[in-house]
Parts: C-alpha cells; sequence; structure tokens
C-alpha cells in the first residue's frame, strides 16, 4: 500500500508494517470525513480526491471554508496525544480516498525515524503559512481579486485540462472559501466570462491561461 512520501526512504519491512496499521477509506462527493467535536484517534492523509476543512454555520455565522487539502496533504498533525477533538469539519470536495493513520503508529514512527518527524513539521509550517496567506487575503484583498485567486487556485487543487478545474466545485464552495456571498462570486464569474477570461463546459471551469498566470 502507498501511503505517502513520508514513507518512502523507510525499510521496506517497516513500511509494510505501519500501512497494516492504516485503513484506506472512501468518501463521496459532499460527504462528511470527520465531524466538528467529534473525538479521533486518526489522522487524515488524503491519498485521491479533495477535501475542505470547514468551521460550520453557528447563529447568523455562516460556514467558512479555511482550506482545502489535496493528495499527500494531512488533517491534523497532532501527535502529542493519542486523542483530540477535531475544531474543524472535514469535508470531501470531490470523490476522495483518505488514509486514516493512527496517532499513535504516526508518533512511535516520528520517534524511530526523526527525518520522518522533521518532515512532518516541515507540512505542518508550510500548512500554518498557507493559512495565514488565506487570512490576509480574505481580509485585504477586493472580492473581485479574492475571486480570481480562488479560482487560480482552484485549478491547482483540482486540474483538468486546458487550465480549469472540475466543474464540481460549487459557487456556494467559493464564497464560503472567499469570505463572499454566493451573488457575489457568481456576478464576478459571469463578467469574467463575459470578458472571455472564463469559460464553462460539461465537466469544468476553465479560466484562460493568461489570467491563470497574471492571478
Amino acid at each position: 500500500m502507498y501511503l505517502h512520501p513520508l514513507t518512502a526512504s523507510l525499510p521496506a519491512a517497516e513500511r509494510a508494517s505501519f500501512a497494516q496499521l492504516c485503513r484506506l477509506s472512501h468518501f463521496k462527493r459532499n460527504q462528511t470525513v470527520l465531524e466538528a467535536g467529534a473525538s479521533t484517534d486518526q489522522l487524515y492523509c488524503v491519498a485521491t480526491g479533495l477535501l475542505r476543512v470547514v468551521t460550520p454555520e453557528c447563529g447568523d455565522r455562516p460556514e467558512v471554508t479555511s482550506e482545502f487539502i489535496r493528495p499527500e496533504g494531512f488533517f491534523d498533525l497532532p501527535v502529542r496525544e493519542d486523542r483530540y477533538r477535531a475544531e474543524q469539519s472535514l469535508v470531501a470536495v470531490l470523490p476522495s480516498s483518505v488514509y486514516l493513520v493512527p496517532v499513535v503508529a504516526m508518533r512511535e514512527l516520528c520517534a524511530r525515524h526523526p527525518e520522518v518527524a522533521m518532515a512532518l513539521l516541515g507540512l505542518v509550517v508550510s500548512r500554518m503559512g498557507m493559512l495565514s496567506g488565506q487570512m490576509r487575503r480574505v481580509s485585504t484583498l477586493p472580492s473581485e481579486e479574492r475571486v480570481h485567486r480562488v479560482l487560480h487556485q482552484l485549478t491547482q487543487l483540482a486540474p483538468v485540462r486546458e487550465g480549469g478545474y472540475d466543474k464540481r466545485i460549487s459557487q456556494s464552495m467559493i464564497a464560503s472559501y472567499s469570505g463572499l456571498s454566493r451573488e457575489v462570486v457568481n456576478k464576478t464569474m459571469r463578467d469574467m466570462e463575459n470578458r472571455g477570461l472564463l469559460r464553462r463546459d460539461a465537466h469544468a471551469v476553465h479560466v484562460m491561461h493568461t489570467f491563470a498566470r497574471a492571478a
């Protein structure tokens, strides 16, 4: 079973033993992988598809998507405790396969192989940097530029041919990630379409290459 580049340098026998402790689960589009508030003893590593991290709506506060997790990305990486309480939900954006990795097994692997621990630390630092950048964009950029940047990001997270992204990613999802209303996202995308920066077909939303490079 292939797990992650983190395990590539491990001895074959140890890699196989670690893989036996992990479980590959499959999720349909929009299916909840992990509910906010749930207690779990697993780390979640995306094998295929795309997940999003969601703060559920509360009162007048709408649902917020704080980040997307692509293949080889982890949620979450607390390894000091055997179990932890999820503060956010994890939801499949597209049909996805996810490795459930026991926290105890990952912690023991890190103890035996410091290079794995350092690689995990690097992933945590990278994730914090992406979250910080997303918060900065949401708080400082005008709405149109926010939509532009999210669409460009989606061409990398859920790519299809000709510089597009999977059409199953909804405008509501884009709105929850960009901190805007669906109406603003829809208006911006229609304007892009009228200007020739965006086109749609049965399977994808295509963002023009020249725009994608500039976004």
